[in-house]
């Protein structure tokens, strides 16, 4: 159905948010329906201890008390007899800012999925490990475990995921790391090793997993006394596992359990040998991970589904970051399938990939992380898989968005959903894949005849209905500036015309590369943003900010500059690209702000390039004292060639009195996609450019600055 939204773009002024402290009652309100689209009644929802119930018409209404100098995350648990549970959350900013004087919070309609025998309903999660930045994090950062409190630190890495796990009948993730109690001694032949302490097995337990897929490029790392010592462990465990054993054929044999009367088998593999010897994989000469050849595959498969069980596979291959998988990859995978396997998992790559609906059947092309240390941004992203089964029939999926805080897996709110979401949803439509909205999840549904059919009367009612079903949105200016934020859009939803009353003004499209930039949620769910950089000792955070809630704020002197930015070099960008640093800024003394960005050389250690490689001028720029925001917006071109990763920062220096307090917000690298265009019709020529946060213009216009109704944006 094609439903077009009217976004008018003006030019308003930033300034001081009032604070309010007073608690004042607000209601988060919604629709409860059933999977034919009928409303459902008697839905307990529970917020907070306190639940409220559906009405006959499905809608619900919880109130709630808070103070708005707080950042608030509510998770909601929906329930009814004979349906299966679902968990929301959502946060205070994204369900009321776009009007300071809101009262309701409005969710999507969601769905519910109705109980049925032998209806299962299945989770997934993406790549785990607990080593590295969690026992020695960089940059002064907090530990995540101690040796001392290992398993109640653990859990609590895992805290805010287990809501969500628990509901499933069964839920697996790819277990990246070998199992020991101490390092296992010698690691194999390669850059990079993982060996997590045994509390890792009862923390997953604990969060509601049920079985682990061993087959990947870190189950090996230390030879065989790390598998050894890993299937040991997991032997000791509560948690099912397969993908790996002492020779070939343990590691092929699926793991088999009996869930709500029905018989699975679950299958591992790794899609490549590797290099050196020993390898990765085993054979009759050592253990090591199932290897995920064509016939291995097919042959494991089909030797489960003879059985009449339903089979599972999850498989680890494709390249590190990229948008789409390998050939290699999806080939396996829709041969895995055209063989009697009922769905394919796959991960590798620490980024999220698109989902494809092959013959009924559901392919995750990559889970992305699940519980990791990377700390470069785009690695931050990911999402859980419910997979609802009907005797190994797909009947339906659905996508929860998460974002790996300060290496934790929380639910993604705000402006983190929806880079997760319009992530997915691309990436899934290039394979015919429609990822539909229910709340704040994404579903896919099968393709059946009875549905084409009625796609094609909604689209002939949805010509009579346009005017109807039209929405305004606002997306505001500051003063000078030429780009506004699209993160309210809807993520389910692609642009499709941008109309320009001054036909002299062009705009363009682009992603931000910095997580948690607007500071909303940089505190929530108990686990602070780690991806920015700044002195803790004169860094606070206010309850005010040039578009939310929330800023940054730092304390200036005038004897020492301090330097903030991004943290960790981005391994993830595109060479020689228009770039933009976007930030709202508000200063009572004047500051010099130096723009810099630093490279890391392709084969240049990590801490050599914090410490020894140079930093690039891109613009110093004098910040005047002022009691409002200022929004400053400095354009570069990301490193050509020679780079492996770089980083901005930006050195502040007082000018103008001795101390000053200088407040940052909506702090964005956005790294542009198009070209300045004045077509209606945007050009998207890359995946990327289909995954907007950000339209810039080429100038200010006058007739903008006079009209009101200067951009009109349609998305279907």
């Amino acid at each position: 159905m094609r439903q077009f939204i009217t976004i008018i773009i003006i030019l308003a002024a930033l300034g001081f948010q009032s604070t309010v402290t007073a608690k004042q009652t607000v209601n988060i309100t919604g629709r409860l329906l059933d999977e034919s689209h009928n409303p459902l009644s008697n839905v307990n929802i529970t917020l907070n201890n306190k639940t409220v119930t559906s009405d006959d018409l499905g809608r619900f209404e919880v109130p709630i008390e808070r103070s708005m100098t707080k950042q608030a995350i509510y998770q909601l648990s929906f329930v009814k007899k004979d349906y299966f549970q679902i968990i929301q959350t959502f946060s205070h900013y994204e369900l009321f800012s776009l009007q300071t004087k809101k009262r309701h919070g409005v969710i999507a309609d969601i769905t519910l999925v109705a109980k049925k025998a032998k209806r299962v309903m299945l989770a997934f999660g993406g790549d785990v490990m607990m080593d590295r930045r969690y026992y020695k994090p960089y940059f002064g950062d907090a530990i995540l475990i101690h040796p001392e409190t290992r398993l109640k630190d653990s859990k609590k890495i895992v805290e805010n995921i287990k809501p969500y796990m628990s509901i499933a009948d069964y839920a697996a993730v790819n277990l990246e790391t070998q199992i020991a109690d101490k390092k296992p001694g010698e690691r194999a032949p390669k850059s990079v090793t993982f060996y997590s302490r045994p509390e890792i097995l009862e923390a997953l337990s604990w969060a509601g997993v049920d079985y682990v897929s061993l087959g990947n490029n870190h189950t090996y790392d230390y030879l065989e006394p790390g598998m050894e010592s890993t299937l040991a462990f997991l032997q000791q465990s509560q948690l099912g596992f397969s993908g790996a054993g002492m020779n070939e054929k343990q590691a092929l044999k699926a793991h088999r359990d009996t869930i709500k009367n029905t018989e699975f088998s679950m299958l591992g593999y790794v899609g490549w040998e590797g290099r050196s010897e020993p390898t990765q994989t085993a054979n009759h000469q050592h253990g090591g991970a199932a290897y995920g050849s064509m016939t291995n595959i097919i042959s494991s498969v089909q030797q489960e589904v003879a059985k009449n069980r339903v089979t599972i596979v999850q498989y680890h291959g494709s390249q590190e970051y990229a948008n789409s998988p390998t050939g290699v990859t999806e080939q396996r995978l829709k041969s895995a399938l055209d063989n009697g396997a009922a769905l394919a998992i796959a991960h590798h790559p620490h980024v999220t990939q698109g989902l494809e609906l092959y013959n009924n059947k559901l392919i995750a092309y990559s889970m992305g992380n699940f519980i990791f240390d990377q700390n470069f941004s785009a690695t931050q992203h990911s999402f859980i898989l419910y997979v609802w089964l009907d005797e190994g029939k797909f009947h339906r999926a659905e996508i929860v968005p998460l974002y790996v805080k300060g290496y934790k897996p929380t639910p993604a709110t705000g402006i983190n959903r929806y880079t997760v979401m319009k992530r997915l949803t691309v990436l899934s439509k290039v394979r015919n894949t429609h990822i539909s909205q229910s709340g704040g999840h994404g579903v896919i549904t099968p393709i059946t005849a009875s549905v084409t059919v009625k796609s094609v009367n909604i689209n002939v009612v949805a010509q009579t209905l346009d005017k109807k079903t039209a929405m305004q949105h606002k997306l505001t200016f500051a003063p000078g500036s030429k780009i506004a934020s699209l993160y309210h859009l809807p993520w389910h939803q692609q642009l499709n015309e941008i109309l320009l009353d001054n036909e002299q003004v062009n705009y363009r499209l682009g992603k931000n590369l910095v997580n948690g930039s607007d500071f909303e949620g940089f505190s929530t769910f108990d686990s602070p943003e780690r991806g920015l950089f700044f002195d803790r000792s004169i860094m606070s955070l206010n309850n005010y900010g040039a578009s939310g809630n929330t800023s940054m704020s730092l304390a200036l002197n005038k004897q020492q500059p301090t330097t903030f930015g991004v943290k960790s070099f981005w391994r993830v960008y595109s060479a020689s690209r228009p770039m933009t640093i976007k930030a709202n800024y508000l200063s009572k003394n004047a500051v010099k702000l130096h723009y810099y960005w630093q490279g890391r050389k392709s084969r240049q250690k990590l801490f050599d390039a914090f410490k020894n490689s140079p930093k690039n001028l891109i613009k110093t720029l004098v910040l005047a004292g002022s009691d409002k925001w200022q929004s400053v917006e400095i354009d570069f071109n990301s490193p050509r060639i020679g780079y492996k990763s770089y980083r901005i920062m930006v050195e502040a220096e007082l000018i103008d009195g001795s101390t000053a307090e200088l407040a940052i917000d909506d702090f964005a690298v956005i790294e542009w996609h198009t070209a300045f265009t004045n077509k209606a019709a945007p050009q998207f020529f890359s995946l990327d450019s289909r995954q907007p946060a950000y339209l810039g213009l080429s100038h200010i216009s006058k007739m903008i600055k006079a009209n009101a109704q200067g951009v009109v944006v349609t998305t279907e």
